[in-house]
């Protein structure tokens, strides 16, 4: 048997090949939609991918059942409970798929969403030879390193937090934590990730470990796990809904839609779709974008949680053009596509290097040292706003700073003043970058920013609470 793990880590998920190297066959759990390395997995160890499975339908990305579906014919499998437009096989407890060495076993554990699975793993060989139970259980949302899944993400399709929270508690104690202590736990998530609020950064454990030292399965009444597990949430991106409903429908693949999407745009055109609300995404590193950049553009850089940020501060509604390096338009529409956001119309053609003719149409980002920040924040001048997590700041953070969290900044823009200099920060500079475009874009004149964040105030020395 084979059993690979694939991590994203822009997303912080993980998706799993499982192979019988006799029968040549092999299943896919949890695909991300950009398919090629598991066709070139599957092609490279001589397999065949003739199953996929979705533990449940995922909110914070959009999976590649289908993909898989066309390019290789492979049967969708789902829980019993799940509803969609497509042909699917459903699983009910103890149902199986088996190809030679290989059983997939499933196990109904709802809590996270009503119609998320588990996958038990068999390798029958083992198995026979030693009477234990499955080599592993992929869990899905269900169960992380360290966590469990948030209870509270089908509220806006019906749902209550408190009963999903039952469930939960039930399919973690009567399903989950009856396995053998040696069988490791393979989720579909690590940390980074908003479907849990403790996530390890570790991507397998063992029921074992899990049973001594994960909060959330620590002896306790059904009552206070559910108080427990619904607490302290993080707030979850407006696409989270969107692409839960999605992953259970018929769609174009991912391949058809960038076909449609990377379409070279001259400036003219770009221009002329700004003028009427079309969204100019710079993805460059945000100390280029700082340097210069198209007036009115957002910066959300390839280099961290990109489509993540992409989803929480774009809309769905207005149309995007993606402004690149040369050469990254493929990559900055495919990472994009992976939450749904199929609504690009194409690039800037030759990326940045167009606007060479027209520096009327070229804004900059002022970007100063700590040092230089906490001098102008002696005179009482500026306004520093701290755009990190309120769990960020709890931690530390700048005395004369105020919170406004970066994804909800839009929401509370028109608070800010416009008439005094504002001075952001992060963690690094990432999402200080992000916001300062949104404020640019927003018609903030006096907008600067701390490089490298509340780590090189510290680093410089400089006092945080």
């Amino acid at each position: 048997m084979i059993l690979r793990q694939f991590y994203l880590n822009c997303l912080a998920h993980a998706s799993y090949l499982i192979g019988d190297e006799q029968t040549r066959t092999a299943a896919v759990v949890d695909p991300q939609r950009d398919i090629d390395h598991y066709l070139a997995f599957a092609a490279e160890h001589g397999l065949r991918i003739a199953h996929v499975f979705l533990t449940h339908f995922h909110a914070d990305f959009v999976a590649g059942h289908l993909e898989l579906r066309d390019r290789t014919g492979a049967t969708i499998y789902l829980g019993a409970a799940a509803k969609a437009q497509y042909a699917f096989t459903p699983l009910r407890d103890g149902q199986s798929v088996e190809f030679g060495r290989v059983r997939l076993t499933a196990l109904e554990t709802p809590g996270h969403t009503p119609e998320s699975i588990s996958i038990l793993v068999f390798d029958l060989d083992r198995s026979a030879a030693t009477s234990t139970g499955p080599h592993a259980v992929l869990t899905g949302d269900t169960l992380f390193v360290g966590d469990v899944g948030r209870p509270d993400l089908r509220v806006a399709l019906g749902w209550s937090a408190a009963d999903l929270g039952g469930l939960l508690y039930e399919s973690l104690q009567n399903k989950l934590l009856p396995l053998p202590d040696a069988s490791l736990v393979y989720p579909a998530h690590g940390a980074g990730s908003l479907c849990g609020k403790a996530i390890s950064k570790e991507t397998v454990s063992t029921i074992g470990d899990e049973r001594r030292s994960n909060y959330a399965l620590q002896p306790m009444t059904k009552a206070a796990f559910v108080d427990l597990v619904t607490a302290d949430q993080p707030d979850a991106p407006p696409y989270f809904t969107y692409d839960a409903v999605l992953n259970s429908q018929e769609r174009p693949t991912l391949d058809e839609t960038l076909a449609r999407e990377l379409n070279p745009m001259t400036l003219d055109h770009v221009l002329a779709l700004q003028d009427t609300g079309g969204q100019i995404l710079d993805t460059r590193d945000p100390n280029d974008f700082a340097a210069a950049h198209l007036a009115g553009s957002i910066n959300i850089g390839l280099g961290g949680q990109y489509a993540t940020w992409a989803g929480t501060v774009l809309s769905r509604e207005k149309p995007i053009v993606i402004v690149a390096d040369p050469g990254r338009e493929h990559e900055s529409a495919t990472r994009l596509g992976r939450i749904g956001f199929d609504h690009v119309v194409g690039y800037l053609n030759d990326g940045l290097s167009s606007l060479a003719s027209r520096p009327d149409l070229t804004a900059t980002t002022e970007r100063i040292s700590a040092a230089v920040a906490y001098d102008r924040l002696a005179t009482g001048v500026p306004l520093l706003v701290d755009v990190r997590g309120p769990r960020e700041r709890e931690q530390k953070h700048v005395a004369v700073s105020i919170n406004v969290p970066l994804n909800h900044l839009i929401e509370h823009v028109g608070e800010l003043p416009t008439h005094r200099p504002l001075l952001l920060h992060c963690a690094g500079g990432y999402r200080s970058s992000i916001a300062a475009s949104v404020l640019q874009a927003h018609g903030f004149r006096q907008v600067s920013e701390i490089a490298g964040g509340i780590a090189a105030w510290e680093a410089a020395g400089l006092p945080v609470l």
